[in-house]
């Protein structure tokens, strides 16, 4: 098992790729703890999580509120003990917002979740960390940091600063043996993007299929890379198979990007 007797705690947990983490994360041997502002959603992962034989606990949470983080942090230890493992997926998206003066609220909100929510859970965990002298921690990014779209400019800024967060603190907790990386995501096949797409193509007015053959024309693999499929690349940085990876980003996004 990929994950066997580790703590992790995920963060934005909702119905695509953090609920996929969450879901494998337990069935590779892992305690979840998991963070999302929706406790019903939350509470239903769980549920179905420990149904199906894993450890798991729900708290809801906002990742914007300090005392949210440490209270995630602390549920952690209650209920398990320790805390090996942390994945920040947690994100603000609005598209389709050219730069300008009304924008900058939302560039201030995306960078509050995304940067400054992971930064805030970063330091909920890191004297648990610290104190065992072992951990892994993992920033979700994007592809569009490096190939931007128009209109994305609060949701690119967030994850672009993860990056170099990622490299920074890889290299200030590494002497404590933490590591800290990034992997960047491309499109991601699952109940968000289908919903995105469907209505894409329904304002267009031409079949899903289409809009979808669209997109994986530049994808050289050929298909929407599947979120349970991307969710295990992100978990293999938690695993004892990295434990000499850190700063360090991954593309996983069919090759639809490569660097």
């Amino acid at each position: 098992m990929l994950l066997k007797d580790k703590v992790v705690i995920i963060t934005g947990v909702g119905p695509g790729m953090g609920c996929k983490m969450a879901t494998i994360a337990a069935a590779e041997g892992a305690s979840v703890v998991m963070s999302a502002r929706s406790a019903a959603f939350v509470d239903g992962v769980a549920a179905e999580i420990v149904a199906a034989g894993g450890r798991a606990i729900a708290v809801p949470s906002d990742v914007t509120r300090i005392e949210d983080c440490d209270r995630v942090a602390q549920a952690a230890i209650d209920a398990y003990g320790r805390i090996d493992g942390l994945v920040n997926s947690a994100f603000r998206f609005v598209g389709g917002l050219p730069f300008g003066r009304e924008a900058l609220p939302e560039w201030q909100a995306s960078l509050d979740v995304a940067l400054f929510g992971t930064l805030k859970m970063i330091d909920a965990v890191i004297p648990h960390m610290k104190a065992r002298r072992e951990g892994s921690i993992v920033n979700v990014s994007t592809r569009s940091t490096m190939q931007p779209l128009a209109g994305e400019g609060p949701y690119v800024a967030a994850k672009t600063a993860l990056l170099g967060v990622s490299r920074q603190l890889a290299m200030e907790f590494g002497p404590y043996n933490i590591r800290v990386n990034s992997p960047r995501m491309g499109w991601l096949w699952g109940d968000p993007v289908r919903g995105y797409l469907t209505a894409k193509a329904e304002k267009r007015g031409v079949p899903l299929d289409e809009v979808v053959a669209e997109i994986v024309r530049d994808i050289p693999l050929g298909v929407i890379p599947p979120d349970e499929e991307c969710a295990r690349s992100v978990l293999f940085f938690l695993s004892d198979h990295a434990r000499m990876v850190t700063g360090t980003s991954l593309d996983i996004n069919g090759g639809q990007f490569m660097m």
